[in-house]
């Protein structure tokens, strides 16, 4: 029997069309209205001591990371428009538009893509997900807490974030295979979240495990000879902002990507077998990588060029790793526009001073007074947060430390209090955008930024309702305020 009436789904689909119509017709408006605010900006009177090009970049910033943060036009759109945007109103030098290319963070991620795609094509991805996790028996939330927990662990030996990410994410979308989470499954989300904030968020409190504390550290020696140390540092953040931060980590990320492991995916592992020819290769280059990682106190190279020389290892036909087919299907080239893109940005506003200027502009407004220390910290971490939003957070130690003497003078705390309040700050992730290495393992695992914005902005509630408070009640207990 059949029946005149359309399906139940049918209804919804001119709505859905009706949709995607007005945002493809609204992404030209944007994209004009934003030309058209750069050009007013000749004909706008403008505060004294305020120049036109100043105005523009202010502009541009604010367009380009609240597109990138809200999804207001696709990713590699919104990053080609920036370059080009930069570029026909002189928003700065073509060397500090397009920086992004240039630095060792790009041919870093360029040379763990290339590895990854090896890992992934040879067959070694599931296998290290079963030799990490293989003997793993449990529920969604134990593979959770493991994920999360090695993540950690790999902090205190491999000092690169990014280079953690990159060796990650691949092992565990091998587990995520072997679990059954498919792309696009919830489950898959939540590990490839674990991966990406547990490698960033707790390795904050751990010197030197990531770039915004390594800056600090050479900031603060360099412009007030202080000093940070391994111990001291450890013990004053990792308690509460590692221990803690990661354990809410893992109740929130079973919350928020709720998901079942069937029993037999949890138990049932198939043997591992013999390597395979190209497998035993690849473990002798991982092994060799990371080894040069861990040692570049010893040689000084660079991270970057370690990655980058192991993926051109993979590419050459000799190593059998690694075809131009199979570099081709597997090179996306939105991520690295992206990771280009976001470094760029950061290179603008470190030239143009916009990070220190607002930091000054938010100092003023608060209005803070040396008598009152206690009540100028949330006031202090506020201001931090907001230049955060605007610079980054690898680049937030190099625009608040040279200003940290004007901090501490309006604030009544000391230098060093100053400048060790940039770690609860930058262990604080609003938007995913702030964290390049938090981006790369989403843009690599397939996991959205709506799903990333979403785990970001409830844990920084949580934070800051709940985290920050502990943690400076830890602080206090250290003797670490001295009114």
């Amino acid at each position: 029997m059949t029946s005149d009436n359309p399906p139940s789904g049918g209804a919804a689909n001119p709505r859905a069309r009706a949709l995607s119509t007005l945002r493809g017709a609204g992404i030209p408006l944007l994209i004009l209205g934003l030309a058209a605010v750069l050009i007013a900006v000749d004909f706008l009177p403008l505060p004294e001591g305020v120049s036109p090009d100043s105005v523009r970049t202010g502009i541009l910033v604010v367009f380009t990371i609240a597109s990138w943060a809200m999804n207001l036009l696709p990713e590699p759109l919104t990053t080609l428009l920036f370059f080009l945007a930069a570029m026909l109103f002189h928003i700065a030098a073509p060397t500090t538009v397009f920086a992004g290319f240039a630095t060792p963070t790009w041919w870093l991620v360029l040379g763990g893509t290339i590895v990854g795609i090896a890992i992934r094509t040879t067959g070694l991805g599931p296998r290290l997900g079963r030799l990490f996790f293989g003997r793993a028996r449990g529920g969604y939330r134990y593979f959770i807490a493991m994920v999360v927990v090695a993540s950690v662990s790999l902090a205190f030996l491999m000092p690169s974030t990014m280079g953690r990410v990159l060796l990650l994410v691949p092992i565990v979308m091998g587990l995520a295979d072997r679990l059954g989470f498919t792309p696009g499954r919830t489950g898959r989300t939540g590990l490839i979240m674990a991966t990406a904030m547990g490698s960033y968020l707790p390795s904050t409190a751990v010197l030197p495990a990531n770039v915004p504390n390594t800056v600090l550290m050479g900031a603060a020696d360099a412009l007030y000879g202080i000093k940070l140390q391994y111990g001291a540092y450890l013990l004053l953040h990792f308690p509460v902002l590692g221990l803690v931060k990661g354990a809410v980590l893992i109740w929130l990320i079973c919350r928020l990507f709720p998901d079942t492991v069937e029993p037999q995916a949890a138990t049932t592992t198939t043997a591992p077998g013999r390597l395979s020819s190209g497998e035993g290769r690849l473990v002798f280059l991982l092994v060799l990588m990371l080894s040069l990682f861990a040692s570049d106190f010893w040689h000084g190279v660079s991270p970057a060029w370690v990655c980058l020389g192991a993926g051109l290892i993979c590419l050459l036909p000799q190593s059998g790793l690694v075809s131009s087919k199979e570099l081709q299907q597997g090179l996306a080239i939105g991520p690295l526009l992206y990771v280009a893109g976001f470094l760029s940005l950061s290179a603008v506003i470190a030239q143009s001073g916009l990070g220190a200027w607002a930091g000054r502009g938010m100092l003023d407004l608060a209005g803070m007074t040396p008598d009152h220390p206690l009540a100028n910290i949330p006031l202090l971490a506020a201001i931090y947060a907001g230049i955060g939003l605007l610079t980054t957070l690898p680049g937030l130690p190099a625009v608040l430390t040279p200003v940290a003497g004007e901090f501490a003078q309006a604030s009544g705390l000391s230098i060093e209090t100053v400048l060790k309040l940039q770690v609860p700050v930058f262990a604080t992730v609003f938007i995913p955008y702030q964290s390049p290495p938090m981006m790369i393992a989403m843009l690599i695992g397939g996991a959205s930024m709506k799903d990333g914005l979403k785990l970001c902005l409830v844990l920084s509630a949580i934070t800051i309702a709940v985290i920050l408070p502990l943690n400076f009640a830890w602080w206090w207990l250290l003797g670490e305020f001295d009114f």
